[in-house]
């Protein structure tokens, strides 16, 4: 499994979540991953939460609406 430098240095540099690290690397709007996911805008930016802890069913979902493995994901 590999992260690319830029996903590094937005969680370890500025605290962000490892989730939307890859979101933000990616270039897409919590919205627009809410929406691949079925989910609302709010229930994605739950999990986007530092402290957020989904479950592995969720991670699943998260890994295929950002275009990367589960590993990728998981914190």
């Amino acid at each position: 499994m590999t992260i690319p430098l830029e996903v590094s240095k937005l969680c370890n540099l500025d605290g962000k979540s490892l989730v939307r690290a890859w979101r933000e690397y990616k270039g897409l709007t919590q919205l627009e991953v809410a929406g691949r996911m079925g989910v609302s805008r709010a229930a994605y930016a739950q999990m986007e939460a530092p402290d957020s802890n989904p479950r592995y069913s969720t991670l699943k979902r998260l890994a295929k609406a950002l275009g990367v493995e589960v590993d990728q994901v998981r914190g």
